[in-house]
């Protein structure tokens, strides 16, 4: 009996020294263990795809939700409700429509170009209905890009929203010519050289389509092209195969999230975040979704209230907009002789002394998790602070890439969490990289040199079997460019992401910049040497040099030219506006021009950036002239002393 007692005794003393040694040693050991146990269950069922030949891609779970929930709201947008069979009907009648009207086969690829709405997904599922490879062209691109775009992914048709028809109004030649054929959601195009799809709507049947069209036996078959930035030149097709898609739909399921909670998608769906993590999250769960046509800090809140949203999308830059807000309150507002009190919200005064109470309307939301990628240590605090105790669930990995983090953890600035159980499935590592060089340093035998553990250095991810790289549409030697071979040994082969990480000593991973040609601003990765070939156009510019340069309290840079000015000519400001906006979207616009005599090289006679990004836009150390964007005075206006204070102040809208 005594010795039972001890053995007890001893295996609880056991336990309670394994549990405290765990606890301070490995603290984040269970939740690391259970969230891959969560991964693994996820990845068994696509690895029986595999083994059966019989992939349930996502518009197959779609289907099967539609016939399990009818009558369950999928999509809510701009106060309509869309149920799953309202999504299933609709994009029944467009596929009868394209297979009767639209010149195109199984395996034909169509572009999609249409701002977030209903009959987005309509069109998407419609056409994979038919076994047609979808291609989402970015909204904000223009002629010489866009063209550019609907050919390399091969396009046989072009399916446009209503609201943009005119995009196209300069290259719809081009496209005729080519042989694809352009079809526009709306009614009677007449003289427009486009097709109409809604006058065929009516006489189309909703009876669905045979399976065997969209049927597929391998998860590495091209469902979708996702446009990307790349490292250079013109966007780029990532290919999307069915395993992608399917790995993204498992996102939201493997945060916690459930077919109870409402999503709020504010991001744009020709993005692999909101339709392939947003729609297709959703439609892993039998959830709902709010779609947001376009993201508004304004109303943000009060969609999230109104519909009881629980969950929504961002990025980095979205938050930092939310916490630019002004606070909002509840005031308790006397106005009866009776004294009899009812709410009003209003924006809170701080001058004003007569309301007898307030609430902080701010945290007053159902919101609990929200799902994105770039979020700022600063601004995530703030966030928290502002709005609540809402956790942030941080994803990397790029649309092409083979790899990803996820942040479930949720420790602020962190991008993901890595493990010698993550380093079993995934093979990643971080080297040294050469900022002035432009390039990863190798060792006297020309290996890449791996950082130490609190180290910045590039992300590279190998490619394998377990992490295939599908790469891009169109001419090998794209995807190509986007490896890099011979690292550690001879034959290997690892996807270059372009992202300088670090990892600390408890396996959290942050993001710390952007190499190469492309960096990141207003959410969209833009492509340095695009930008410059656009602006090289321009007939008083002999060279120029296009790069990012950080703005305090901005996500991202901001981007800024060094030019030379050919002989015999002057800056246009005027001029050089003009063409920009025609060109260029938004977000690529360059805010700032440097003009310089002489171009810096590298060594290997590459444009030096790194140094023209250090040294920022100031004035005030800059001897060059600077010139800066402005659209009140539709010019380039010269950036002074005065101007570049109010720009660190916030008070210049950018």
């Amino acid at each position: 009996m005594m010795l039972s007692f001890a053995w007890i005794s001893a295996l609880a003393v056991g336990i309670f020294s394994a549990h405290v040694f765990q606890r301070l040693c490995f603290p984040y050991f269970w939740k690391d263990f259970f969230f891959l146990l969560t991964l693994c269950r996820y990845g068994v069922k696509l690895e029986l795809f595999r083994l059966t030949s019989s992939v349930c891609t996502v518009l197959d779970r779609f289907i099967q939700q539609a016939h399990r929930i009818p009558d369950k709201p999928f999509i809510i947008y701009e106060g309509s409700v869309h149920t799953y069979k309202d999504i299933e009907k609709r994009s029944n009648i467009l596929a009868n429509v394209f297979l009767q009207k639209l010149n195109v086969t199984k395996g034909d690829c169509v572009a999609l170009l249409m701002n977030n709405e209903p009959d987005f997904v309509c069109v998407w599922f419609g056409l994979a209905k038919l076994g047609c490879p979808v291609a989402f062209l970015n909204t904000n691109i223009k002629s010489k890009s866009l063209l550019h775009c609907i050919n390399s992914c091969g396009a046989k048709a072009v399916i446009v929203g209503a609201d943009l028809v005119e995009c196209l109004h300069g290259i719809v030649s081009n496209l005729l010519e080519d042989d694809i054929q352009v079809w526009a959601m709306k009614s009677h195009c007449e003289g427009t050289k486009v097709e109409s799809v809604l006058d065929h709507i009516d006489a189309a049947t909703d009876k669905p389509l045979p399976a065997i069209l969209r049927a597929t036996t391998s998860l590495k078959s091209p469902t979708l092209y996702i446009f990307t930035s790349g490292t250079t030149g013109l966007p780029k097709a990532a290919v999307i195969t069915h395993l992608q898609s399917l790995k993204a739909a498992g996102g939201f399921w493997a945060f916690g999230v459930t077919e109870n909670d409402v999503m709020y998608i504010p991001l744009p769906l020709y993005h692999s975040a909101a339709s392939l993590i947003g729609i297709g999250g959703t439609i892993e769960l039998g959830a709902t979704c709010v779609l947001k046509k376009k993201f508004s800090a304004s109303q943000f809140w009060n969609d999230c209230r109104k519909h009881n949203a629980t969950v929504f999308q961002y990025i980095g830059e979205l938050c930092r907009y939310l916490c630019n807000q002004p606070k909002a309150n509840i005031i308790l507002v006397s106005n009866r002789p009776t004294g009899e009190h009812f709410f009003r919200l209003i924006l809170f005064n701080k001058s004003e002394t007569s309301w007898k109470l307030q609430t902080d309307l701010d945290k007053v939301h159902s919101v609990r998790m929200g799902v994105g990628n770039g979020l700022r240590q600063d601004v995530w605090q703030e966030f928290e602070r502002r709005y609540g105790k809402i956790k942030m669930c941080e994803v990397y990995g790029s649309t092409e890439g083979n790899l990803c983090f996820m942040n479930h953890i949720g420790k602020s600035g962190t991008v993901g969490r890595s493990n010698f159980m993550y380093r079993l499935l995934l093979k990643y590592d971080l080297v040294k990289y050469d900022m002035m060089k432009d390039e990863p340093m190798k060792d006297q035998y020309g290996f890449c040199q791996r950082v130490k553990k609190g180290e910045t250095g590039l992300l590279l991810s190998k490619v394998s079997a377990l992490t295939p790289f599908f790469g891009y549409a169109g001419s090998k030697q794209l995807t190509e460019k986007k490896l890099i071979r011979n690292v550690f040994v001879k034959g290997d082969a690892y996807v270059n992401t372009g992202d300088l990480m670090a990892e600390d000593n408890e396996g959290f991973i942050s993001f710390k910049d952007r190499v190469g040609d492309t960096f990141r601003w207003k959410g969209e990765n833009v492509a340095t040497t695009e930008v410059a070939e656009t602006l090289g156009s321009v007939d008083f510019i002999q060279e120029v040099n296009v790069y990012g340069v950080e703005i305090p309290g901005h996500e991202g840079r901001a981007g800024m030219a060094a030019m030379i000015i050919r002989p015999g000519f002057v800056f246009d400001g005027n001029t050089f506006f003009e063409h920009v906006v025609k060109e260029l979207p938004t977000y690529a616009r360059p805010l700032f021009i440097r003009l310089q005599v002489v171009m810096e090289m590298t060594s290997t006679f590459k444009q030096q950036k790194f140094q023209l990004v250090q040294s920022g836009f100031n004035p005030s150390t800059i001897s060059d002239p600077l010139y800066m964007l402005d659209y009140q005075q539709n010019s380039y206006i010269p950036l002074t002393k005065n101007v570049y204070q109010h720009i660190l102040c916030g008070e210049c809208k950018l």
